[in-house]
This record gives C-alpha cells, sequence and structure tokens, in this order.
C-alpha cells in the first residue's frame, strides 16, 4: 500500500510539474518572440502589455500548481487528509463574539441557536452589537431602531448571549478591538455590557469569532483547542467558509464555487508554509498574540489580512483546519456579491503595498516561502485588469490589426494549446479530485471574470490610498441589477460581438490571415459567451424544485 502511495505521489507531482514546464516554454517563446519581432512603438506597447498579462496568469497558475505539489508531497494523496487531534482534556475560557450591524433579527437568532449549541463547556458568547442607534433621518426610523435594541436585548437574554456596545469607530475590527480591551479592564469610554449570560464572563484565553450569518457545527471548538493547546505559537486557525443559500441562489452558488479554489488547495498548502491568513470568520484566535500586535488593524476594509500580516512579522504560527465546522449565506445577487469582492480587493490591495515596503525594509524578517505566499495572495486581485486586458486584445485585433500576435500558426499550435490544455486539466482533474464537477467550477470562473471592473476599480483606488468604508452584505433580499449599473460588462459584451462580425467579414472578403482572424475570432467569442452569464447571474432566484403530481 505504501509503494502505491509513493507511485501516486510520483505520478500526480509529474504531471504538475510538466504543466509547470509547459507554461514556463511558453513564456519564454513568448518573451523571445517579442524580442524579434519589429513592430510599430504603439504595437510594441501593446504587446507588452498583454505579455504582463500572460505572465501575471502564468505566476498565479504555477503558484496555485505549487499548492497542490505541497499537498501530495505531505499528505501523499489529492484527499483531504485531516491531521489527527487529541481528545481534549483541558478546557480553558474562550469568549465566542459575533460582531454584527444592523442584521436580520431572524439570521441572527439562528447563528445565537447554533453558538448556544456548542458542546464546549467554559464558553462564554458575547453579541458585539455595532448598530448605529443614533444614525437616523426621521422619526420612523427612531422608533424602528429602538424596536430593534429591544429585541435584540430580548434575543440575548433569550439565548444566554452577554451583550457589548460602545461608540462607534473602527466599524468591526473597532468593536473586537475595544471588547478585547474591556477584558483586559481597559475599557474604552461610553461602552456598555450587559450579562445576560448565567455565568460569570471570564477573562478569555482565546477569542472565537463567527459573522451574523456563520452557524457552527456543535463539536467546532474541541479540536481547534486540543491544536492551540498543544503549540503556543499558533496564534489562530482558520476553518473554511461553506454557503448554504447556493442550491435556489445562482450567484450565491457560484460564489461558493469561487470560494472552493481557495479553500481546498490553497489553504492547505499556505497551512503547510506556515502561511495561512486570517478570513475573519470561523476562526479561533489566541488574546496574547492580538494584544503583542495593538489588536485588529482599523485602517483596512480586510482586517483580518493585515493582522495576519502582523502577526507573522511578530514571529507567530498561524494555521488551517479544512474540515468544514460552520455554515452561512453567501451574496444574494450581483450587487452584493460586487460589494463583497469590491472590499475583499480594496483591502487585499491595500496589504501589497505595505508587503512591498516591509519587504525591502526586512527580508529576512520572514521565510521566502512566506513572502511568496503574500504575494500571491495581495496581488490577486489585479485580475480584473488583466481580465480586460485578455478580452479586449482579440477584439482590437480583429477592429485594426493590431497588436500583431504569434505570426507562425506551428508554435501556437505546439506551444500554446498544450499549455492551455495541460493547465486546465491539471486545474479540473485536482478539484475533481475534491468531487467537484467541472461545470461547477467554470460557474463560479464565470462570475470573477464578470466581476473584472470591480476589481478594477478596487486597484486603482488601493493604489491611490483611497479608503472604504465598511458595508455588511445584505442577506434574505435579492434583486436584479438596472442594466444601466452594468454598463462595463455590457460595454465589452457588445465590443466583442461587433468585434467578431467584424473579423467573420474579413475572412469572407479579404481570403488573408485566415489563421489569425479565426483564433482572435474564437477567444473574442469565448469571453462574448463567458460575458452574457451577466444576464443569468442578474435573475438571481431560481424556481424551488417541484415534484410532479401524479
Amino acid at each position: 500500500m505504501q509503494i502505491k502511495k509513493e507511485i501516486y505521489q510520483k505520478l500526480i507531482t509529474a504531471v504538475l510539474f510538466f504543466s509547470i514546464a509547459f507554461a514556463l516554454l511558453y513564456m519564454t517563446i513568448r518573451f523571445y518572440l517579442l524580442s524579434k519581432a519589429t513592430h510599430y512603438w504603439y504595437e510594441d506597447l501593446l504587446s507588452v502589455i498583454l505579455l504582463f498579462a500572460e505572465l501575471f496568469i502564468l505566476v498565479h497558475s504555477i503558484g496555485y500548481i505549487l499548492e497542490i505539489v505541497q499537498v501530495v508531497s505531505k499528505y501523499k494523496t489529492l484527499k483531504d487528509v485531516r491531521k489527527k487531534t487529541k481528545k481534549i482534556t483541558k478546557f480553558p475560557p474562550i469568549a465566542i463574539i459575533i460582531p454584527s450591524y444592523k442584521e436580520p433579527l431572524n439570521v441572527l437568532k439562528r447563528t445565537l441557536t447554533s453558538v448556544y449549541n456548542l458542546s464546549y463547556p467554559n464558553k462564554h458568547v458575547v453579541f458585539l452589537d455595532d448598530t448605529r442607534y443614533d444614525q437616523y433621518k426621521t422619526r420612523k426610523e427612531k422608533e424602528q431602531l429602538l424596536i430593534y435594541k429591544k429585541k435584540i436585548e430580548a434575543l440575548c437574554k433569550e439565548l444566554d448571549a452577554n451583550l457589548f456596545r460602545r461608540h462607534w469607530r473602527g466599524a468591526k475590527a473597532g468593536i473586537i478591538n475595544d471588547f478585547l480591551d474591556f477584558i483586559q479592564n481597559k475599557p474604552k469610554e461610553g461602552f456598555q455590557f450587559k450579562n445576560y449570560s448565567r455565568k460569570k464572563l471570564k477573562t478569555p484565553k482565546y477569542i472565537t469569532i463567527f459573522d451574523a450569518d456563520q452557524n457552527p457545527y456543535y463539536d467546532f471548538l474541541d479540536p481547534l483547542v486540543s491544536e492551540m493547546e498543544e503549540n503556543s505559537k499558533i496564534a489562530f486557525i482558520q476553518t473554511p467558509q461553506y454557503y448554504t443559500n447556493f442550491q435556489e441562489n445562482r450567484v450565491a452558488r457560484a460564489a461558493s464555487l469561487q470560494q472552493v479554489v481557495f479553500f481546498e488547495y490553497v489553504c492547505i498548502g499556505k497551512s503547510a508554509k506556515n502561511a495561512m491568513f486570517c478570513c475573519g470568520t470561523n476562526v479561533i484566535l489566541r488574546v496574547d498574540a492580538l494584544t503583542q500586535i495593538g489588536g485588529f488593524d482599523e485602517d483596512s476594509v480586510t482586517e483580518d489580512c493585515v493582522t495576519s500580516f502582523k502577526l507573522h512579522l511578530n514571529g507567530w504560527s498561524t494555521r488551517y483546519h479544512s474540515k468544514v465546522s460552520a455554515f452561512g449565506l453567501g451574496p444574494e445577487d450581483l450587487k452584493n456579491h460586487f460589494k463583497q469582492q469590491y472590499r475583499w480587493a480594496l483591502g487585499t490591495l491595500g496589504l501589497f503595498k505595505l508587503l512591498i515596503r516591509e519587504f525591502f525594509k526586512n527580508p529576512k524578517k520572514l521565510s521566502l516561502k512566506i513572502w511568496w505566499e503574500y504575494f500571491l495572495s495581495t496581488t490577486y486581485y489585479f485580475i480584473g485588469l488583466v481580465y480586460l486586458i485578455l478580452i479586449i486584445m482579440p477584439g482590437l485585433y480583429l477592429l485594426t490589426g493590431v497588436p500583431t500576435y504569434f505570426s507562425s500558426p506551428l508554435i501556437y499550435v505546439l506551444i500554446f494549446i498544450p499549455y492551455i490544455v495541460i493547465t486546465l486539466i491539471s486545474f479540473f482533474w485536482t478539484l475533481r479530485k475534491r468531487s467537484y464537477h467541472p461545470k461547477d467550477v467554470f460557474l463560479g470562473q464565470f462570475l470573477m471574470v464578470i466581476s473584472f471592473s470591480v476589481y478594477i476599480k478596487a486597484a486603482i483606488n488601493a493604489m491611490l490610498g483611497r479608503k472604504a468604508k465598511f458595508e455588511v452584505t445584505s442577506k434574505g433580499r435579492a434583486y436584479s441589477m438596472p442594466l444601466k449599473a452594468l454598463w462595463p460588462q455590457i460595454s465589452i459584451f457588445v465590443f466583442l460581438f461587433v468585434a467578431t462580425i467584424w473579423g467573420a467579414n474579413k475572412i469572407y472578403f479579404e481570403r488573408q490571415a485566415i489563421y489569425a482572424y479565426t483564433v482572435n475570432m474564437f477567444w473574442c467569442f469565448y469571453h462574448f459567451f463567458i460575458l452574457t452569464f451577466i444576464f443569468y447571474f442578474n435573475k438571481p432566484i431560481e424556481k424551488k424544485f417541484q415534484t410532479e403530481k401524479i
């Protein structure tokens, strides 16, 4: 059995490295052809832009493949092998905190109920109510807020949860930091704490954070605490996010499939390199670690990622536990998906600038593996600009003849096609090993391509240092966006349609450069097809399945 495992491991590793080799060969030839080509300056400029877009895809593809190699090297298989944790014998105090900003009461009740039912005995549930009760425009709004406030208090009493409020600042990171100060007897002015629990709040050794829509399994804490107790240098252990509203909602389904790519091999690979970062929910953190770095970062809308980087800089370790142990709600329409993606992209790209500054200041502060992982994570959301370049270049060629692509069909057939085919096979094959169907994975990737304009806006604002206010993702509601709000996608959609028709006419009437026109028409049609899904996702709610009456 051991010999079979080793052979299987070597076979998988060989296939993955073979795909990397073809990718590097393709890019080498691309660089060579570009250096030898003679074009007008504007053709050279566009060719270089295209080349860098392809290089970006190559680097991140290699990064993904190396994560899989890391998993295979460690576990000898592509299957999800989880570390066995010792049975927990000690139960240090844990504060389970649920930050919330005017979340729906039915959503909060489900979360508080599931947290109430956690089997861990020494837990203290604290609801961090960050609702702005002082912000209202009309008397009616004021009355509604007062009613909501009383219902929150009644809900906490009913489900044995303490209630913490304070003067608003710093959004989610701010209220968590204010709570950390409170439990360390350094409360900020204006705080309110209502002890609705039957037991007195103890100073916790750990805190566990759940977003307002996250419902944990009853045994969520036991294996995590066991691992934290074994290693005092672990700052936090992150667990996956899983959306339960994917069955009847197209956006939620595709968003959950986007999460799959990250929470499967990528997180396991990062954890093996001690480079896992916090995702803000479904996570257990050591209070001492947070205290050492001054709490969560309050300047970023992705405070969890920046805080993780600071923890690594201060010598702390981080881990990922791959078992799905909590269930939540994904964005249910394009507006909320775009809002969520913009927040994640802006914060992550903002960390990129800090990463570069820290790297040049002290490159030996972290291992090369950790620097590499943070580089991949913080540059990922430049993908919006990369998508735009890859989408418009074929259409630009069909309409203007610029820029010049491969002059030799032979090179395209012998190098590019094997490179793209092997890369795609590696990507979908590895996810298939985790029981994900390629059709479903494609759906998640299509939603990501459609979000290109959101990522571009975030990249521009992040590079300019512009901040954004924290906005929660609405739950329980799904609406279609007006088409004028989707003008970037629809404009590119029309552009690709026109370019494809133009290319077909050129082939028919000119009978020249048939190969070049055909290839670029294919890519125009391919991206045109993807963008048609903007209309599919803009009607997010699907009809419930009904059995036929007999």
